[in-house]
């Protein structure tokens, strides 16, 4: 069990890049990040739900953030360096990342899927994860310490019938986070992943259209551990495989 103790502004003075920042648990912790001091660097593919997020955030008189519209399914390798570069020109370092978007696809027996359905998925959830990780590896360098956390799901750690394409995605985003955490143990950055679990989200909400949302975990209440992940108080936590509830 983590000790958590989140202090008034224990993420000052840090760059924090969160994807996914227009809605849902990555909204919220792009707000929370905000909250305790960080500059949040807000990615999704819809302008207006990052531009909303913004507008809360500066609302509540967080520090400002920054706004990169980009959709994963899409972008190139080119992109994510463009990116990189953009973010070391405007912070000159990156402390942090938060890969939260995510893709579901369609609940359907394996035989069923699609080969759009399945590209899509792994394009979003672990080809776009591995390509922005590589081009941002030079900045999170840059940063005393630096922190990656990679979002899995409960059919990550667990293969659930129908889950298919979206489970493995996520099995594989826990190796590739275990690889990078092995690469760079002893090393200022540090990779873990973290589970969400059944939390009230638009995901969530698709995948089980019958389940009351109201009587789900909302995304800020498992916030205080992501702060912790991306907070000095986690330093020696590298590798492991979290979980939010």
């Amino acid at each position: 069990m983590i000790e958590i103790n989140n202090t008034e502004n224990c993420l000052k003075g840090k760059t924090i890049l969160v994807t996914g920042a227009g809605a849902g648990i990555g909204k919220s912790a792009a707000i929370h990040f905000s909250k305790f001091g960080a500059e949040v660097i807000l990615l999704g593919k819809t302008t207006a739900k990052l531009e909303a997020t913004y507008d809360e955030i500066v609302k509540l008189g967080y520090p400002e953030p920054a706004i990169i519209p980009l959709d994963l399914n899409g972008a190139t390798k080119q992109n994510y360096l463009d990116m990189a570069n953009t973010i070391k020109d405007t912070f000159g370092k990156l402390d942090g990342v938060l890969h939260n978007a995510s893709s579901l696809g369609t609940i359907m027996p394996f035989e069923q899927m699609s080969e759009e359905m399945v590209d899509e998925i792994f394009k979003v959830n672990l080809t776009s994860q591995f390509k922005m990780t590589q081009a941002l590896l030079p900045i999170l360098k840059l940063a005393k310490t630096a922190s990656v956390l990679f979002t899995s799901s409960g059919v990550g750690r667990k293969g659930k019938a129908f889950w298919g394409a979206y489970s493995i995605s996520k099995f594989a985003t826990e190796g590739m986070m275990q690889v990078l955490a092995d690469e760079y143990d002893n090393t200022q950055i540090r990779f873990n992943s973290i589970n969400p679990g059944a939390t009230a989200t638009k995901m969530r909400r698709i995948a089980f259209p019958a389940e009351e949302q109201a009587k789900l975990t909302q995304p800020d209440d498992i916030m205080p551990i992501y702060i912790h992940l991306m907070s000095d108080n986690s330093l020696n936590i590298n590798g492991q495989a979290l979980n939010a509830q």
